[in-house]
């Protein structure tokens, strides 16, 4: 959810810059897209599809989660020279590190999951669990290794808007923000090295 405000609010932002500068907002040059679609298309379908999320094995929905984080770093990497990348990417390790060190899937704190889904009863997750079939697993600070990193902050004071994220999270949604900024800039041609004869 966080990404997708971040998407949202990037776009809008490079169209007004864009608009500003009397100029059409200029197209995305990525190397390697086709990795995005890569990563986010196994997940898509284990964790949107509940009766498939029900029957899938957890050591195959752990697989395709953190390979589905690798691919989505490397491709972070190869577009580190476009805007924002950088910090995009540091964001998907930071998440990538907490869910390896944790087992596979990302920590979320009790306390959490009590607030963002107050009107699930609390017999339908157990500390040590992963939290329904998504990508959580719900354990206490002492049992999460790193758990600064972990789905611990809260946004639950809108009954629309409630979500638990990690730092990681926002990195991403900065760094998307700030490469769709860019979007509406100048158009930056990638510089030549100085050939020596």
């Amino acid at each position: 959810m966080i990404l997708l405000l971040a998407v949202i609010a990037g776009l809008l932002a490079g169209l007004l810059r864009a608009r500003f500068r009397k100029q059409p907002l200029n197209s995305p040059e990525l190397n390697e897209g086709w990795l995005v679609f890569l990563a986010v298309i196994p997940q898509i379908i284990i964790f949107r599809n509940s009766s498939l999320a029900s029957r899938m094995p957890l050591g195959v929905v752990i697989t395709v989660l953190l390979t589905s984080q690798v691919v989505l770093i490397w491709f972070a990497w190869r577009n580190r020279h476009q805007q924002g990348f950088l910090i995009l990417g540091l964001g998907l390790f930071l998440n990538f590190l907490v869910m390896v060190l944790n087992g596979g899937l990302m920590p979320i704190r009790p306390e959490a999951v009590r607030m963002v889904y107050a009107y699930t009863p609390t017999d339908a997750w157990q500390v040590g669990s992963r939290l329904g079939h998504g990508k959580d697993i719900v354990l206490t600070l002492e049992q999460t290794r790193l758990w600064w990193l972990s789905d611990y902050f809260v946004l639950a004071g809108n009954p629309w808007l409630r979500l638990a994220f990690s730092i990681g999270d926002v990195f991403i949604a900065i760094g998307t923000f700030a490469y769709l900024w860019s979007l509406g800039g100048p158009k930056v041609t990638p510089k030549k090295g100085i050939e020596v004869s």
